[in-house]
């Protein structure tokens, strides 16, 4: 549980940080808010990502799988999309803003990750 819930703030912290460094990306809305549009990011990424790549397995092959981060800024637009749904106010505005959104997402991502579990390793 604790570890669930750690996922869902490193999440939160990432999209803030992509929201706050990439232009067409935005966010209108309370803070609590975030935790919920990262609970919906990790619903796409983990229930319809797998699917999309297994269609798009040839693609993957073909470009050595550069063609992840197409897919990976193709789930930052359904993520902006879902969130609409609840009045969220995450907004992304076209592909280039998603494919950046979702670079750096994956880079903040990566060492928040890497710092979270150096910390709980120490206690």
């Amino acid at each position: 549980m604790a570890n669930a819930i750690l996922r869902i703030v490193v999440t939160a912290v990432s999209l803030a940080a992509a929201v706050n460094l990439v232009g067409g990306l935005r966010f209108e809305g309370k803070w609590w808010m975030m935790l919920i549009i990262a609970i919906i990011f990790g619903f796409v990424n983990s229930i319809i990502k797998p699917l999309v790549k297994l269609f798009m397995l040839p693609f993957l092959v073909l470009t050595l799988g550069l063609f992840t981060l197409v897919i990976n800024a193709f789930m930052l637009e359904l993520t902006a999309y879902l969130s609409r749904g609840f009045n969220l106010g995450f907004y992304v505005q076209g592909f280039w803003a998603a494919f950046k959104g979702a670079l750096v997402i994956s880079i903040v991502n990566m060492v928040l990750q890497w710092a979270a579990a150096s910390w709980v390793r120490e206690r």
